[in-house]
């Protein structure tokens, strides 16, 4: 219990650390946060519910430079070079793609163009590697993902926690919150809620 509030007070300062800025745009409050350690972080909240709708991170480049964004939660956006349409190097829109996309009381994946009946997945708890690992009796996918919310709270995985569903060709997995990571996430909103959030069209965005 104590390890588990220091982690989730750990994660609290490290937010508290950042410089942060807030933007309301389009029913959305965006902020941005930059940390001591050259991380950024981006965070977007539905204005009406505060569901967390997107979460992505940039570490510095290693010369330097800013690195790209990796998204953690929210649809990641694909970025392909000019040209790549035309040399035919096009990503097939048939192959699997993986989303987090979280609901109240559950970190929620979804796994798109997997045609498989819902008898062929097995659905994982790796509690020693603190992963979820997808894998089918046909042997056709197999994907491992972390929970970064469970390590940020230092919480153990629980296969009881695991749920998993399928229709449309999407395999849709939960994971459903402990009170851990419900506290923290609290206490995280009522920090966001001292933030000064620019409107749209404002220009002033002075940092916290």
């Amino acid at each position: 219990r104590e390890s588990i509030m220091a982690a989730s007070s750990g994660w609290l300062q490290y937010l508290q650390s950042a410089e942060k800025t807030a933007l309301v745009q389009d029913g959305k409050k965006k902020v941005h946060f930059k940390f001591p350690d050259g991380k950024e972080m981006a965070e977007e909240y539905d204005v009406k519910t505060n569901d967390l709708l997107l979460r992505k991170w940039r570490k510095k480049g290693t010369l330097g430079g800013t690195g790209t964004w990796e998204t953690e939660v929210g649809d990641p956006q694909v970025y392909r070079p000019v040209g790549m349409e035309t040399q035919g190097f096009v990503e097939s829109s048939s192959n699997p793609i993986f989303t987090r996309r979280d609901t109240k009381k559950a970190f929620m994946w979804r796994i798109r163009n997997l045609p498989y009946p819902v008898e062929t997945y097995s659905i994982t708890a790796d509690t020693d590697n603190r992963c979820i690992i997808v894998r089918t009796t046909n042997k056709k996918y197999y994907k491992k993902f972390s929970i970064p919310d469970m390590d940020r709270a230092g919480l153990p995985l629980e296969q009881s926690a695991v749920n998993y569903a399928h229709a449309n060709n999407t395999l849709v997995i939960t994971y459903e919150k402990p009170a851990g990571v419900l506290e923290m996430e609290r206490q995280v909103l009522q920090e966001l809620k001292k933030l000064k959030a620019s409107r749209d069209g404002d220009v002033e965005c002075n940092p916290s």
